[in-house]
């Protein structure tokens, strides 16, 4: 599912809800915003390694591999964790 398509589906999904308040829509938002900025760093951390890669496969030397896979492996973590607790809300049935 696309960004768009997400936050097009969670928008109407949010606004036929009524029983929501306003402490839940605020951890949601809260929740998203982090989840779109752990997006966000995996998408920089995936254009490094790109880049690493190409460099790499030129015959070149790559000195902050290393440092460009912990940034990817430091966001799928905080990713996870954002859908996690999105998940257990919905198991909770806060959503």
């Amino acid at each position: 599912m696309s960004v768009a398509g997400f936050l097009a589906r969670s928008a109407l999904a949010a606004a036929r809800d009524q029983t929501r308040t306003a402490a839940i829509i605020a951890t949601d938002h809260d929740v998203l915003t982090e989840l779109f900025a752990a997006a966000r760093r995996l998408g920089w951390a995936g254009s490094n390694l790109n880049q690493m890669t190409k460099v790499l496969n030129s015959g070149g030397d790559i000195a902050r591999i290393e440092a460009a896979l912990t940034d990817v492996r430091r966001a799928a973590i905080a990713t996870r964790e954002a859908v996690e607790r999105i998940n257990n809300r919905q198991k909770d049935g806060a959503t």
